[in-house]
């Protein structure tokens, strides 16, 4: 059997940067576990499958480690394949996935695209546990759906942190978003996702659904720009409306190939 693959740069301007995702089109679902093995295959942080239907496309995102429930860069990056590599007609897609329906547009060189906005609780009680994982002073701590949101001092504490990735492996969530006010830009972020198989992402859309909201409200403002600093470093623009959250960016087709298996 022979599929195709794309890898597409989500979240970025020129290639190199941004979040690499792979998407495979399908013409059906293969046995999980072979999708599992493609996506440990490739070794990115997630490989999308989707299933392009008359008006929707089924999608699925798996990390190196396991499906997950919600991925926005690869959501992103299978839309760039359907617009700009297999010809989709107008200018949305929909998306259904175990989030829900997902839609995204094309608007120029833009895409955007709706996530379900997260509630955040606070998580006082596991500060110290998690000061101590990512060895920094936090302001706040947060706890979403999946991740807990720490808020530090300032941009320079996100670029230097080395967190412990076994301490955080250990906390009961599924991972850390670190956030802190931007020089530059509205605010700045890093992630780390030790328990899906990915120690650090490098740009992650589904975090931004977590962090605009709170930073909307903190700054009083709708439309903010983010930059994950990750050492790929990446560029999201947040608007968040209601329960949901607009996140605009760019994708750019790294690679075209052939899987056989």
């Amino acid at each position: 059997m022979k599929l195709p693959l794309y890898q597409i740069d989500a979240f970025a301007s020129k290639v190199f940067t941004g979040n690499p995702a792979a998407v495979v089109p399908l013409g059906e679902w293969l046995p999980d576990e072979t999708m599992q093995a493609i996506a440990m295959e490739n070794q990115l942080s997630e490989t999308a499958f989707m299933i392009p239907g008359e008006e929707k496309v089924a999608l699925r995102w798996f990390t190196p480690e396991i499906e997950v429930d919600l991925c926005g860069h690869a959501t992103l990056a299978s839309a760039h394949v359907l617009f700009s590599e297999l010809g989709w007609d107008g200018d949305s897609v929909v998306f259904s996935s175990r989030s829900g329906d997902l839609t995204v547009l094309s608007l120029g060189s833009q895409l955007e695209m709706e996530l379900p906005s997260d509630e955040l609780n606070p998580a006082e009680p596991e500060k110290d546990r998690v000061s101590a994982a990512l060895d920094c002073r936090l302001l706040e701590l947060w706890q979403g759906r999946d991740d807990y949101m720490a808020v530090v001092e300032d941009e320079s504490v996100v670029r230097g942190l080395k967190p412990d990735i076994r301490a955080v492996l250990d906390l009961p969530v599924r991972g850390i978003l670190v956030t802190a006010p931007g020089e530059a830009v509205e605010f700045v972020s890093r992630c780390f996702f030790p328990a899906a198989g990915i120690d650090e992402d490098p740009v992650t859309g589904s975090a931004h659904a977590t962090m605009a909201p709170y930073w909307s409200e903190k700054l009083g403002r709708g439309v903010l720009t983010a930059h994950q600093v990750s050492a790929r470093c990446g560029e999201v623009i947040c608007e968040p409306d209601g329960d949901r959250v607009k996140l605009r960016g760019q994708a750019l087709t790294y690679l075209r190939g052939e899987i056989k298996i």
